[in-house]
């Protein structure tokens, strides 16, 4: 559960099942996150082997995120959690 505690990692998580992501592209896609929280998360989440940070070496900075083997498995495990709180909680159709 300390993978995936907080507000926001699930979030992250499943905005990166999507597609990688750079941080602004994640940060717009996760409303109400704040830069310091997103980047702490993000770090917590690499530390756990859940997701990679590949820096492009660029200037500007070209950073990008992804989700690991380990982390799609996760997202799977966390599939029907957020299918149930869809139908439930949320009144919707499922996420996937």
């Amino acid at each position: 559960m300390d993978v995936i505690g907080g507000k926001w990692k699930v979030l992250i998580l499943w905005a990166l099942d999507e597609r990688p992501c750079r941080f602004g592209e994640l940060r717009r896609a996760i409303p109400g996150v704040t830069e310091k929280v997103l980047a702490s998360h993000l770090r917590e989440l690499e530390a756990d082997g859940i997701i990679h940070r590949e820096d492009r070496g660029e200037v500007p900075p070209h950073v990008v995120y992804s989700l690991t083997a380990l982390g799609q498995s996760l997202n799977a495990a966390l599939a029907p959690l957020g299918d149930w709180g869809q139908e439930h909680v949320l009144g919707g159709a499922p996420h996937r």
